[in-house]
């Protein structure tokens, strides 16, 4: 055995939480707290108004806290009610994750489709389905858009997002994040009743190297306002809504109905039994004007005409 591989074997590992010291890569607990205590004012003072101005929905944002570690040990403790992303900004960080609660965008959903906020309680914690997750989606797009403003990196460039998966999910970042220390930031969004959270998972390295500074006032809030709507028409024209149909019946006096009793026949309002009005509506908005008919065993309405224009019916139904 020469000297120089016995040295080698009786000179003790570095620990690795001091070489990432030592190399930029980690920091003390105080510098964390106040990055995360940053990028949770930015994204309290500027997500609420960026989301009403693009969606007309009113959110509460609040920072949480943040908490250091292993990127993997961070990713493995995001819960199992979320939906994470890979992401990426040119310039700043190739490999960070956000995650948002499953809550909010099942409520963001119901109320996209005309729920009214009163109506929405706290969802089930369930896995989001497919046209769920194209809209956690828009929502990541939304949060990464106030980082990108928030870190100011060089050449202004959009940040990448990969299609969100369920939490049960695998991430692309598995190995490129091994060994590397990080910081996860949580921060609670509400959504009339319903609370829930995101989070940012990113190394500590882009970040001790940031400045955070609040983005300035966007001149594009009303062309961002329009992709949204355009986006969430899409997630509507997919969806399956529950549609309601009303059939006037013969008018009777005050006096005959309150002598009904069961086994009674009630007339429907038509002059000819072939062409029965039927009214079908959706979130309590009137759609078409249809005829009732009937078709081997099954009952069914014909439509006639449209009530409203195409995009007044998507708007009916998104509320």
């Amino acid at each position: 055995m020469t000297m120089a591989k016995a040295a080698a074997q009786q000179a003790p590992a570095i620990d690795t939480a001091l070489l990432a010291k030592l190399t930029g890569g980690l920091s003390d607990r105080k510098t964390i707290a106040k990055i995360g205590s940053d990028i949770g004012h930015l994204y309290s003072e500027f997500l609420p108004d960026i989301f009403h101005s693009e969606t007309g929905i009113a959110i509460d944002v609040e920072y949480v806290g943040s908490e250091s570690g292993l990127m993997t040990d961070l990713i493995a403790n995001v819960g199992r009610n979320v939906a994470v992303a890979d992401c990426s900004l040119r310039n700043w960080c190739p490999n960070f994750m956000m995650t948002v609660g499953n809550g909010f965008v099942i409520a963001l959903m119901e109320r996209m489709l005309g729920a009214s906020p009163d109506m929405i309680g706290e969802p089930d914690e369930r896995s989001l389905s497919h046209i769920e997750l194209d809209l956690a989606a828009m929502v990541l797009g939304r949060i990464a858009g106030v980082l990108r403003s928030g870190v100011n990196a060089p050449g202004g460039f959009e940040a990448a997002i990969d299609p969100p998966f369920n939490s049960n999910g695998k991430s692309a970042f598995d190995e490129m994040i091994a060994g590397l220390y990080g910081v996860t930031i949580r921060l609670k969004i509400d959504i009339g009743k319903v609370s829930s959270e995101f989070s940012l998972i990113v190394p500590q390295r882009p970040l001790l190297k940031t400045s955070i500074v609040a983005p300035k006032a966007s001149a594009q809030a009303l062309k961002k306002q329009e992709e949204w709507m355009e986006m969430i028409s899409e997630q509507v024209k997919r969806s399956q809504v529950t549609l309601e149909a009303r059939i006037k019946l013969e008018t009777l006096t005050l006096r005959t109905i309150s002598k009904l009793v069961a086994g009674d026949v009630i007339p429907f309002q038509s002059l000819k039994q072939d062409d029965i009005g039927v009214e079908v509506s959706a979130n309590g908005s009137k759609l078409y004007n249809c005829e009732f008919g009937k078709s081997g065993d099954r009952y069914m309405v014909r439509v006639k005409n449209n009530v409203s224009t195409d995009d007044e019916i998507l708007r009916h139904l998104m509320g």
